[in-house]
């Protein structure tokens, strides 16, 4: 457990430290969040549902370009930001939302792979101008001070991962699928409900679900360590483990509709066409999440 740790752990152990101490730092504001949620759409003002529309779609172009979870995390956390402290038009959304998208693909994803600002409009299907996103990207860092890094529930996700596998047998390393928890991750993401909670409860609370599944009493007492650790209380991690747990449901019924990567358009630059792997050319809806393995 963590009482003993090999040295791998002691460095995971420090990362942790180092996330939980910065992570009330450039979190979306409650309050704001809460005015969003309790709004009426009127096709004016913004809402819970228009919202969560644009991560959709903004998941849709993480898939397209083949970028991080990381990216789409962030891009979702300067949405949010951005959103609770501002009050957006229903027609403006589009443009904060690739704003924000474009300012974490430039500060997360390699230079190489950052697609032509045009580009990203088109295949968006937006009809403002480069000159509009640019003008938006400003008025986003202004209101987010500048700080466009951000800790993310994935930072949380990929370290608590990595902590708990330390804790296995190595032949049984394989059996919490990290793929799995990231997709997951990102159907909290795509409610507006799940970035009220702390990037830390998040993860853990995906995490904690995920092992009960697999009744793995070693990895259970893993999760009990961490949480101690992160000084989580077990009433908020069974609240928002119940959130989760319902989130995934639905997402796996036919009530929740699922980003669709088939409305995107496909004029892009010969730079960008060079950029996007094969595989992208033959997009789908957004791919299930992968069963857990037996």
């Amino acid at each position: 457990m963590i009482e003993v740790l090999t040295t791998d752990s002691q460095k995971l152990l420090h990362q942790l430290n180092t996330l939980l101490e910065q992570e009330s730092r450039c979190q979306p504001k409650v309050c704001g969040l809460k005015l969003i949620e309790s709004a009426h759409d009127n096709g004016l003002r913004m809402t819970a549902r228009l919202r969560d529309f644009e991560v959709k779609d903004l998941l849709s172009l993480t898939q397209f370009f083949g970028f991080d979870t990381e990216t789409f995390s962030l891009a979702v956390n300067l949405l949010d930001r951005f959103l609770s402290k501002m009050k957006v038009q229903a027609k403006h959304l589009g443009c904060v939302g690739l704003s924000c998208f474009y300012l974490a693909v430039k500060s997360i994803e390699e230079e190489r792979n950052v697609p032509l600002a045009t580009d990203l409009i088109r295949i968006s299907q937006y009809r403002f101008t480069v000159s509009d996103l640019m003008r938006m990207e400003k008025i986003v860092l202004e209101k987010v001070c500048w700080k466009v890094k951000a800790t993310t529930a994935f930072q949380f996700l990929q370290l608590y991962y990595s902590l708990i596998r330390e804790t296995l047998p190595f032949e049984r390393r394989n059996d919490l699928n990290f793929e799995r928890l990231e997709a997951q991750l990102k159907a909290c993401h795509c409610r507006i409900i799940f970035s009220k909670a702390k990037p830390s409860v998040l993860a853990l609370a995906i995490i904690a679900l995920e092992i009960q599944a697999l009744k793995y009493v070693e990895l259970t007492e893993g999760v009990e360590c961490i949480q101690k650790h992160s000084k989580i209380s077990g009433r908020d991690l069974t609240f928002w483990q119940e959130l989760v747990s319902k989130c995934l449901t639905e997402y796996s019924s036919n009530k929740c509709s699922k980003p669709n990567g088939q409305k995107l358009k496909w004029i892009v630059s010969g730079r960008t066409a060079r950029q996007l792997k094969h595989s992208y050319y033959r997009i789908t809806h957004l791919p299930t999440i992968p069963e857990t393995m037996g």
